[in-house]
This record gives structure tokens, C-alpha cells and sequence, in this order.
């Protein structure tokens, strides 16, 4: 497995987000997605994300107990910001007494003394982002985080955290049906020396092409209620998927392996971290880290993707974003 750096932290070029493994995607096994966690290990990914809202930290739990006896040899990422307030219903926390808080309880349901990489979840919009910042870089001077991390952040906010503590890593969504952070946020990430982590690289299973019918997904699966998944939106995002399989076959690779190569190649700051909870997936996402596709192919690909057909979250979902 190739490496690559987010600023002084070296991973494997592909990740692998432990997301699904006990929230939003349906059923899920624990017995099933340790051994998944374990096979990506033994092909050479050593990069495993979770956070302490999946699963109300059950994620967290199984990935501690995955890695238990491989801790010297991976990096561990989790996330904070999220709780749940009522009945399923999130929000946001980026008050520096909670920052401490939800460090102390991960750790103890990672079973670790340190995380590698710790991310502010999401924007605290109550919250001065320097006074999170702070907060999370005294975990830094206390040995119990090394590196700090933001996720779906702005250009603005992401210099500000950035002037507080050196950010090692932006988290947003990033894939072929999700190109906003291009116009500006990469451009930043690069000119401050961020690592960017690509969560959904595979646009929630929609660029694998196996996700055509929604009758195959399970009644809780929380792509019921995205708006890219609805019908009539789904019928339109079809159209451009379908070019991406003819260039795939052109190429004889997966398109999920189109996709993620596609990423590896908009920089070398970039890592997707798709997340399976099978095992049969893994190979064919770690293949495409090889993969060179031509200079032709590249730029079909770009040009057929410019927009999908409907927002990536619900409007409740949208306005935890911070835009």
C-alpha cells in the first residue's frame, strides 16, 4: 500500500470509514465488520475513521476492540460535535468544557491513551471556532490527541482553526456527485499545507452502481431520506452514471475503482477513506490505488460530471453544514 502525508501525518492512501459498521446503512454485524477492519490491516490500509456519534459510541468500541493488538501500527481517527439532544434528533457542541468531555469518553470506548486524529465534527455556529480550537490543542499538549483535524468546514473557518493550531486534515465529502469544496476549500487546504480525507468518495454506495433501486435498502438505511436518492432525482443522476460505466469498461476496471482513482488524482494531499463493512469490497477499493488512468479518461470524467440532481443532505442535514 502506497502512503500518503496529511501535513506531518503519513497514512495509507486509502482509508477505510468505519461509519456503516454500526450506523445509518442498514444491519449491521460486529463479528463482520472486525474481520473487515482486520483483512484491511493484512492489505496494507492502515487508517481507520469513526466518531463518537455512530452508533452513539458503539463505532468507536468495535474499532477499539479491532485494533487492540495492532495500536502501534495504525492511525486512529474519531470525530466530536455531534450528540444526540431528543429522540434521534442532533445537535452541535463546540464549547470547550465539552471538548474535553467527549475526548475522555472516547478514549475510554477506543481503549486507547491517544487518538492520532481528532476532528471537530462539525461547526459550532454558537461557538468562537477559536475557543474549540484552543480547547483541542491543550489535549494536543497533554499527550491524549496528537494531531487535530476539522471537518465540513468553511474557507474562513478553516484559516481561523488553522491560526489556533496547526490543522492537520479537513474531512468533507468529496467524490464525483460532490464537487463544492473545489471552487474554494481545496485551493485553501493546499495553500496552508492541510491534508484533505474524502468521507463518501464513493457517494454513498450511488458510484458503485449498485445502488439503482432503493427497494434493496433496508427500512432504517438513511438514504431513504437523502434528496439525491429520491426517485425522480435518482433518475436523473442515472444518466450521468451511466457515461461513467462506459468510460469504466472502456478502462476494465469497477467504476468504484474509476471513482476513487479519479480522486487520487485531484492531488496528492487527497485521501478517500470509502467505508465497507464487507469484506468482498475491500479488495476492489485498495486495486484502485493502482490504477493509472489515462489523461483522456480524467478529463471525460470531469467534464460529464458537473451536477447531480439534489442536495447530499435534507434541509435539517444542510444546515449543519458550515457554509
Amino acid at each position: 500500500m502506497k502512503k500518503r502525508l496529511l501535513r506531518n501525518l503519513e497514512v495509507s492512501s486509502l482509508g477505510l470509514g468505519c461509519w456503516g459498521m454500526s450506523h445509518s446503512y442498514g444491519r449491521a454485524d460486529e463479528k463482520e465488520s472486525i474481520e473487515t477492519i482486520h483483512k484491511a490491516f493484512d492489505l496494507g490500509i492502515n487508517f481507520f475513521d469513526t466518531a463518537d456519534i455512530y452508533g452513539l459510541g458503539e463505532n468507536e468500541k468495535i474499532v477499539g476492540k479491532a485494533l487492540k493488538d495492532k495500536r502501534q501500527n495504525v492511525i486512529i481517527a474519531s470525530k466530536f460535535g455531534f450528540y444526540e439532544k431528543n429522540n434521534s434528533t442532533l445537535g452541535v457542541n463546540g464549547e470547550p468544557e465539552y471538548v474535553r468531555k467527549a475526548c475522555e469518553a472516547s478514549l475510554k470506548r477506543l481503549s486507547v491513551d491517544f487518538i492520532d486524529l481528532y476532528y471537530l465534527h462539525r461547526v459550532d455556529k454558537e461557538v468562537a471556532i477559536e475557543d474549540t480550537l484552543g480547547a483541542m490543542s491543550e489535549l494536543v499538549t497533554e499527550g491524549k490527541v496528537r494531531f487535530l483535524g476539522i471537518s465540513e468546514a468553511s474557507s474562513k473557518t478553516i484559516r481561523k482553526a488553522n491560526s489556533v493550531h496547526p490543522i492537520t486534515a479537513l474531512q468533507s465529502e468529496y467524490s464525483l456527485w460532490t464537487r463544492d469544496i473545489e471552487k474554494e476549500i481545496l485551493t485553501t487546504c493546499k495553500d496552508l499545507n492541510i491534508g484533505f480525507v474524502a468521507f463518501s468518495p464513493l457517494g454513498r454506495g450511488f458510484l458503485t452502481g449498485q445502488m439503482k433501486h432503493l427497494d434493496k435498502l433496508d427500512d432504517d438505511d438513511f438514504r431513504k431520506n437523502l434528496p439525491r436518492f429520491q426517485k425522480e432525482n435518482l433518475e436523473k443522476n442515472l444518466v450521468l452514471l451511466r457515461e461513467l460505466e462506459k468510460i469504466a469498461k472502456e478502462n476494465n476496471i469497477k467504476l468504484s475503482q474509476l471513482a476513487l482513482n479519479w480522486l487520487f488524482k485531484r492531488g496528492d494531499n487527497i485521501v478517500p477513506i470509502p467505508g465497507t463493512k464487507r469484506i468482498n469490497y475491500l479488495q476492489e477499493n485498495i486495486d484502485s490505488v493502482g490504477i493509472n488512468l489515462n489523461k483522456e479518461s480524467i478529463e471525460r470524467i470531469s467534464n460529464i460530471i458537473k451536477d447531480f440532481t439534489g442536495s447530499r443532505y435534507s434541509e435539517t442535514g444542510m444546515t449543519f453544514l458550515d457554509l
